[in-house]
């Protein structure tokens, strides 16, 4: 499955694996009308805006037939006071559609994440998962990412949801 840099012309693309994937990933776990009002046109103009900028994230894209965009993963120096951002990326996405879910498709974008994330100097990496996305959790653990014990609680469609920080030496 090819993987490639994603361009601004990728946004739509990216915006609908999004959608789809947060309404079939998170159906237990957010209200379903806050899942229906997710607007993919609205998510397209905000992945544009991201993909524009100078100090973009980098943003990858696996693709299937036809240049289809089947998953994304999104990726930056780590922005908050706890880590060094010259040595510690944030994992802030990789989504999926549904409808590749158990294929290979994930284990192959969040492996070609972590090399880029070493080929551009990183030593390790952190993310946020839900702490009820057992689904993305053993995702995460299969590729040797494990909680590091910080959580936080963040209200999400009108529900207060916690979420575990999970990390991964890039070398291991």
């Amino acid at each position: 499955m090819p993987i490639r840099e994603a361009h601004p012309e990728d946004a739509a693309a990216i915006a609908t694996v999004h959608v789809l994937s947060w309404r079939a990933a998170y159906r237990d776990l957010l209200p379903g009308p806050f899942l229906d009002t997710l607007d993919i046109e609205e998510r397209a103009a905000e992945w544009r805006a991201r993909l524009t900028v100078p100090d973009r994230p980098t943003v990858l894209v696996a693709t299937g037939s036809g240049g289809r965009v089947r998953a994304f993963s999104c990726f930056r120096a780590w922005r908050g006071d706890e880590f060094d951002p010259g040595t510690t990326a944030e994992l802030s996405a990789l989504y999926s559609l549904p409808e590749v879910w158990g294929t290979g498709v994930g284990r192959a974008l969040l492996a070609e994440s972590t090399q880029a994330l070493v080929t551009a100097g990183f030593r390790t990496a952190a993310l946020w998962v839900f702490a009820e996305n057992a689904r993305g959790r053993r995702f995460y653990e299969a590729a040797g990412w494990r909680p590091d014990g910080e959580a936080v609680r963040e209200a999400t469609g009108g529900r207060v949801l916690e979420e575990l920080r999970y990390r991964r030496d890039l070398f291991s």
